[in-house]
Order: structure tokens, then sequence, then C-alpha cells
């Protein structure tokens, strides 16, 4: 081969070369660069919005509060879910899910208590009938086989004014069904002999002790000796009526 013709060759292989690595040399990026700053204003607004707010806020609620609230919540929020088609519940629904377990806890305790009530009112209702068969049977006792009179001295011996001012009463209807004036009975109530009385000269002194009598001794109305004397006349004035009739 001609000498020529070999350097030719070898100065073309070494241009190749250096175009080679000419093209392989890093390319800097000369673009100004501008510094962002960052205001008190901006940073105001990331601390207002609740999406960047990471506190972890300390819940003293009892333990089996957060267990039921976390179990109620995570049943209806599945059952939504189901429901509407959704993977989670969002707006109003959320919200309204958040306060359902309080909802549910107030129903359950209201539906409780209302029971309770209902129990203990039937019950005291059952006392109640229980107490004032055993008063009628007393009362029906006293005015067919005691001595009435001698009753009302020992009551106001021991200063029971109250009870004093019940035998009293008792005594004018066994004076009353005596003289014919009443039919006593043990299922009738004091207005069914109100109603009995013919003789109106009669009825306003007997309302009057009846009405004397329902508020000391139904209505426990505190007596002393004062009290029961103002009492008394009442009762005094309708007996002296009763034994001129």
């Amino acid at each position: 081969m001609p000498k020529g013709l070999l350097y030719l060759t070898v100065f073309l292989l070494s241009l190749s070369s250096f175009c080679q690595k000419d093209s392989l040399a890093l390319n800097y990026d000369k673009t100004k660069i501008v510094q962002k700053e960052i205001s008190a204003q901006d940073i105001e607004v990331y601390k207002n919005d609740p999406n960047f707010n990471y506190e972890v806020v300390q819940n003293d609620a009892p333990e089996w509060w957060i267990a039921f609230k976390n179990w109620a919540g995570n049943l209806l929020i599945r059952f939504f879910e189901w429901l509407f088609g959704v993977n989670k519940a969002s707006g109003a629904l959320n919200l309204f899910l958040e306060f359902l377990p309080y909802v549910l806890l107030a129903v359950l305790l209201f539906i409780l208590v209302k029971f309770f009530l209902n129990v203990n009112a039937r019950a005291i209702s059952y006392a109640k009938k229980n107490q004032a068969a055993m008063t009628m049977s007393e009362e029906e006792h006293i005015i067919k086989n005691e001595n009435i009179q001698k009753l009302i001295q020992e009551a106001l011996a021991n200063n029971n004014y109250r009870l004093a001012v019940r035998y009293y009463y008792l005594f004018i209807l066994q004076i009353m069904t005596e003289k014919e004036l009443i039919d006593w009975q043990i299922q009738k109530t004091n207005e069914d002999y109100l109603k009995e009385l013919r003789q109106e000269r009669l009825q306003h002194p007997f309302k009057d002790i009846t009405r004397l009598y329902d508020y000391i001794w139904y209505g426990e109305f505190p007596m002393d000796h004062e009290k029961y004397q103002k009492a008394e006349s009442s009762f005094s004035t309708l007996k002296q009526l009763l034994s001129n009739g």
C-alpha cells in the first residue's frame, strides 16, 4: 500500500475518534436561578389549612366509649358504603356518621330510663292499690266495730293530731250511717256520700270536713294542737247538727 494512502487512513480514523469524544461532552444549563421566598402570609395559609394539620389531639374519652364509637362508626360506614356504592363517605354523610353513635347512645339511654321508670311506676301503683285496699278494710273495721271516740282520745294523748282527724272523720261517717243518711260501702268515695246527703243543711258542713280530711290525712299536712282545734270546730259543728237532726 502506498504510504500516502496509509497516512490518509490513519488521519481519517483519528478525526473520527475525536468527533465521537466531542459529541459526548456535557451540556451545562446556564438558565439564571431565581430564589423563591416564602412569606409569613404564605405560612399562615398552610397553618390554617386542615389538610396540613398533623397535630395529634389527646383524647380523654373512656376507652369503652372510644371502642364503641369506632365499632359503631365502622359498621355504619361499611353499611353506607355498601348502600351507596362508594368507597368512603364524605361531606354531610361523613358528618352524619360521626354524630350517629352519640345519637344511638342517647336513644339507648332514653329507652333504658323509660323502661325503668315504667317498672317503678307500676310497682308504686301496685303498692298504692294494696295500701288503699288495706286502708279501706281498716276503715270498715273501725266504723263497724270500734269505739271511735276512744280512738280519738288515744290519738290526742299521743299528740298524733293527723290520726285524730282521721278518726273524727270516720266517726262522722259512722253517725251518718247509723242515722241512715248514707249507705256506707267500702267501694264508695267521700264524693258519693256527699251526693247521698239529702238535707241541704248537712251538705255544706260535710263538704268542709271532707276537704279538711283530704288535705290533712292524704295531703300529709303537718298538724299541731292549735291547728287541730281549728279543724275540730268544723267537725264539732257537723256533729252537733247530726245530733239535733
